[in-house]
């Protein structure tokens, strides 16, 4: 991925959604031939120059300072998330720069993180680099799909979001959930867009789904801690879980995403007896497998 047309569309998509007046602005007469603001504004919000500014939005940011980001990201009203992303995107720092371009070490779920699968009474998912599905509990991959049956390259919750059929009934709110999936990605290329595999799965998923693209073109990008996810299960109906999303320590870009239901509430039931239908099937199938996504 092209970093220079990244931040480009990233700073263009965020100035076009705000107007002069939610800015503060006074907006200069006659017609404005784009929508939010102009370059020269968000200059004027960050106290920079017309050319400094123009110069960062095409790219060029070999130089340019934390103090001057943070100006751009105050202007452009970025929330945290959105903050940490163009930091990414400008990669100020000689240091950062050499970081990034490292290879990306293997991810390995440690047997500890296992055990703790096996404990949870609830459905649980280990995920890692590009929505990845490293791992499961029985119960996590009863509610969403059997990846572990599935080839390394389709273990991924994007490629489940968007190219499998399932996904579509599964999800009550399909839309926000393809929304959030396309968000999620967007902050990992930010950190890692020289990674081939990212690039492989774009490019798939442009390729095959036109939501995907539109999404894309977005620019938008979000941090998944904590939610509620509503499902239409194929065979225990219809489920209201929260999920709380865990780092592991000793690999912030792995996580345990767990899912609870609401105490003595329908998906609570609903949840016991999809719990029951795997453990009863559990005999008669192989344990799920428990080697990690290829080196990445």
């Amino acid at each position: 991925m092209d970093r220079s047309s990244e931040i480009r569309e990233f700073l263009r998509t965020r100035r076009a959604r705000i107007t002069p007046e939610q800015a503060g602005l006074t907006p200069h007469a006659g017609p404005r031939r784009v929508l939010g603001l102009r370059r020269e504004e968000v200059a004027q919000l960050a106290g920079v120059s017309v050319d400094y500014y123009i110069r960062l939005e095409r790219g060029r940011t070999q130089g340019v300072s934390e103090a001057v980001l943070d100006a751009v990201a105050r202007a452009l009203r970025l929330d945290d998330t959105e903050r940490a992303h163009l930091f990414d995107l400008a990669q100020p720092t000689t240091a950062a720069r050499s970081r990034r371009k490292r290879p990306l070490a293997p991810q390995r779920v440690r047997p500890a993180l296992y055990r703790t699968l096996d404990a949870l009474g609830v459905p649980a998912v280990v995920q890692g680099r590009r929505l990845d599905v490293l791992a499961a509990n029985r119960l996590g991959y009863a509610l969403f799909a059997d990846f572990a049956s599935r080839p390394h390259r389709d273990r991924n919750f994007a490629r489940f979001v968007f190219l499998d059929r399932a996904a579509l009934s599964l999800y009550a709110e399909w839309d926000r959930v393809a929304r959030d999936t396309v968000a999620g990605l967007r902050l990992y290329a930010g950190r890692h867009a020289d990674d081939p595999q990212l690039t492989e799965l774009i490019g798939e998923l442009s390729l095959h789904s036109d939501t995907f693209r539109r999404l894309w073109a977005d620019h938008d990008v979000r941090a998944h801690t904590t939610g509620t996810k509503r499902l239409h299960h194929p065979l225990v109906g219809d489920l209201t879980l929260d999920y709380v999303v865990l780092a592991a320590e000793d690999d912030p870009e792995q996580s345990l995403v767990v899912y609870t239901p609401e105490p003595a509430s329908l998906s609570a039931e609903a949840l016991g007896i999809l719990a029951s239908w795997t453990t009863s099937t559990s005999a008669a199938a192989p344990a799920p497998e428990r080697t990690p996504n290829p080196p990445s």
